[in-house]
């Protein structure tokens, strides 16, 4: 992972749920060098607030209103449904304080938060340009749990290059990051890597499968499976080659691999996986509409 240099966040990270993307966040900024009083955490499960103040000494309160007092960044760790509610209750303090706002929530687009967040969807209208907040959307992965993320962003336009840095420095702290500078196409990240790791593990699933109808005991498929998806995964991210090369030079002509790739292409495999893909990108447009 690279390491970025932390910006200035002394007048403090809020997070609005503590769940465990939020808790890989706060241990990935800590172990970079934030310091623990930094980060304060909104969370209504009193379980999850004393495991968080317990294992990284932060701020924790039950009401986000008290977390996000005076803090420059908001986090919104909460899951789509939950959005709307969470930022109408902090518009005002929104529109008073103006911080940075990272969005972690999949379909839920930057116009919905400037809206919910202006105070604009109580009344019907939409706020002004002054009253807009900055927003960083983001998708990361559950590898993030692990620190081996990627997280897809956007920034509107009310985000200036501190923002941005502040935004791929939070979640920089939970693996690589890339900027995305259409919107519409978020819902393609979602789609190809922050729904992606299942796809994996579907995969895998299937190849340990397959291994134990072949004869091999649960130890050795699983154990060959894991290993083989690890590897493979090694050198698409430190070979410098296309996946297309790397294919083409395990696979000899009338060799076993040729004769497994034969089945899959007859299968339809590279339709199946743009279908799939689609489907997923599909759902994210579906998720933003639903909670307008």
């Amino acid at each position: 992972m690279i390491q970025l240099p932390v910006p200035d966040f002394s007048s403090g990270v809020a997070f609005i749920g503590g769940g465990n993307m939020a808790r890989s966040l706060i241990a990935g900024l800590i172990a970079r060098g934030m310091p623990a009083p930094a980060i304060r955490v909104a969370e209504p499960v009193r379980e999850l607030r004393v495991a968080l103040a317990r294992d990284f000494g932060i701020g924790v309160f039950d009401g986000s209103a008290a977390a996000v007092e005076g803090a420059a960044v908001w986090l919104l760790a909460l899951k789509p449904q939950a959005m709307r509610g969470a930022c109408e209750a902090l518009a005002l303090q929104a529109r008073e304080q103006q911080p940075l706002v990272i969005s972690i929530a999949a379909g839920i687009t930057a116009t919905q938060l400037v809206r919910w967040l202006g105070g604009g969807s109580l009344a019907g209208l939409e706020p002004s340009r002054s009253e807009q907040a900055a927003i960083v959307r983001c998708m990361p992965n559950t590898p993030a749990l692990l620190g081996a993320g990627i997280t897809g962003l956007y920034a509107n336009a009310q985000v200036d290059a501190a923002g941005r840095a502040r935004a791929e420095a939070l979640l920089g702290s939970v693996g690589q990051t890339v900027w995305i500078e259409d919107e519409a196409l978020m819902d393609a990240v979602t789609g190809v890597s922050g729904s992606g790791p299942a796809y994996v593990f579907l995969l895998a699933e299937a190849m340990e499968q397959a291994a134990r109808n072949e004869g091999l005991s649960q130890h050795a498929a699983c154990i060959l499976v894991q290993q083989t998806l690890l590897g493979a995964a090694r050198m698409l991210a430190e070979a410098d080659e296309r996946p297309a090369e790397l294919r083409r030079r395990v696979t000899s002509p009338d060799g076993t691999t040729q004769a497994a790739i034969a089945i899959f292409e007859a299968g339809g495999f590279h339709t199946l996986v743009a279908d799939a893909i689609h489907a997923a990108t599909m759902r994210g447009a579906q998720l933003s509409a639903a909670n307008d």
